[in-house]
């Protein structure tokens, strides 16, 4: 039986361990910490419990067809709701955008504020149905070794309609005018890690996943995915090592032969490295076996690092509801300020997630549980200075937009930051999402899943393909698995 280790406990490690286990290999996961999950891990205190990372569920077909793998379904592990709406926008204290969960509601909110765009919403979502039936079944499940894997009659002849060399925010604008319109439509790309004019307008496809497949919600919170990933794991035989740290990976003959750890020596016959990719390279494999140098990575386009804050709020907040964006602010000057002149936000949008308005088990009766997060270049100056301002600016936002008293009300306040992410994860510069989704940096321009010196080693995650996000996560997963597999037999 062949040995197999992975590096890495997130979304792309437990889905990596569980494809190559159903293959009847002997699969051991290591994570340094003392809790699976990586970025969607989660902890409680004072009564609330809190999902530390990802807090949007899109594409909820991508999670179908990892467990319909195994002959499962999400609803053997959770429970799945749609949010209604699904999330709103908040442009002013009394200019909020709200999106319905059914696409006729949608198309109602559009014409309200545009004439006539009602039918350019159906037109556009029709183009973003054919570049996501295009993007899941030819592009994404790829592992982007070369262009010719995508030479398929479908992506050849439909081309030009996957706007591969458009910008997003050209192509948005060629739709709609009103700038709510435009801000609507250009952020989801935001986590995709770059300014709308730099991600292809390929990736309209997530506007079709956000508004024609909903928004939705595992009650218990976005643990309660990695849990049920984890009982999957467990059930195919993946040995889970807790607390257990990669230091080295041994290299003989150019293959793997055993991690190094803290907790001893484990051997291996192939390793699925779903950690920081730049760490993993850099820091555990002799300069030798390394397929980039640090010069490569220093020039690489990160998506961003966040400020976060978890709070525990002792009343209601009647303005809220479970996603929430604030955009009161410049998109544009934001966006500057993290990919352009990479400085702290002079004036920073920011994101509440409230899932206390939908599941009563995160937080005592009558209270609320309040992730609010300002995205930030990486590797900017991360002190406890710093961060009590800007929480001092986004509560006083916050309050002044919800007419709602709330700072005196805290009874609970953690935040976390660019220092976090390095501890916890070694994430390269402190990142939170992964590298950036630019054209110079799309499927076989990324860091390769596969590393050309060492021959039974593959990385997955989020600084390779298919790139940031939950569901791009279990895809990167599977095809690092598929790859090994190929590679061992």
């Amino acid at each position: 039986m062949r040995k197999v280790t992975v590096i890495g406990s997130g979304f792309s490690g437990l889905a990596a361990a569980s494809f190559v286990a159903k293959q009847g290999c002997e699969v051991t996961l290591i994570e340094k910490n003392s809790s699976i999950g990586g970025r969607a891990r989660a902890f409680s205190a004072a009564g609330f419990t809190y999902d530390m990372g990802p807090s949007w569920y899109w594409m909820p077909d991508i999670f179908e067809r990892f467990f319909a793998e195994f002959g499962k379904k999400p609803s053997d592990y959770y429970n799945l709701v749609q949010l209604d709406p699904g999330f709103q926008i908040v442009f002013g204290k009394d200019d909020t955008l709200a999106i319905p969960a059914k696409l006729e509601g949608i198309y109602e909110v559009f014409e309200s504020i545009e004439k006539g765009s009602a039918d350019k919403l159906k037109q556009f979502l029709e183009e973003g149905a054919f570049k996501y039936k295009v993007g899941m079944n030819e592009l994404v499940y790829k592992p982007s070794f070369s262009w010719l894997e995508f030479a398929s009659m479908e992506v050849i002849t439909g081309a030009a309609r996957l706007h591969m060399f458009k910008p997003v925010s050209k192509y948005v604008r060629g739709f709609f005018k009103d700038e709510r319109l435009i801000a609507l439509m250009e952020f989801p790309v935001l986590f995709l890690g770059a300014m709308a004019n730099q991600i292809p307008a390929l990736y309209s496809l997530m506007n079709y996943a956000a508004l024609s497949m909903g928004t939705w919600y595992p009650m218990g919170g976005m643990i309660e995915i990695v849990k049920g990933m984890e009982s999957l794991a467990l059930s195919m035989g993946v040995q889970v090592k807790t607390g257990c740290e990669a230091e080295e990976i041994v290299v003989a003959g150019n293959r793997a032969k055993e991690i190094r750890t803290n907790n001893g020596v484990i051997a291996t016959d192939g390793i699925i490295a779903s950690g920081d990719y730049h760490h993993i390279e850099q820091n555990l494999l002799a300069k030798e076996y390394r397929t980039y140098s640090e010069d490569y990575w220093d020039k690489r386009t990160l998506a961003p690092s966040s400020l976060i804050f978890y709070l525990g709020v002792s009343k209601k907040i009647k303005k809220l509801i479970h996603h929430n964006l604030f955009f009161d602010a410049s998109m544009d000057q934001h966006s500057k300020e993290i990919y352009e002149q990479p400085e702290w936000p002079s004036s920073p949008l920011f994101y509440v997630c409230c899932p206390s308005k939908t599941d009563p088990m995160v937080a005592p009766i009558g209270m609320e549980n309040l992730f609010i997060l300002i995205p930030i270049a990486p590797g900017l100056e991360d002190t406890q200075e710093i961060r009590q301002k800007y929480f001092d600016i986004v509560i006083k936002r916050l309050e002044d937009l919800c007419g709602d008293e709330i700072k005196s009300y805290i009874v609970y306040n953690k935040s976390y930051c660019v220092n976090d992410f390095k501890a916890d994860y070694h994430a390269y510069k402190g990142n939170a999402y992964g590298l950036a989704n630019t054209l110079r940096q799309t499927a076989a321009l990324k860091p390769s899943m596969r590393n050309k010196k060492v021959k039974n080693m593959f990385y997955a995650g989020q600084l390779t393909v298919p790139g940031p996000g939950v569901p791009p996560a279990l895809v990167s997963g599977q095809v690092a698995a598929q790859q090994l597999l190929k590679n061992l037999k």
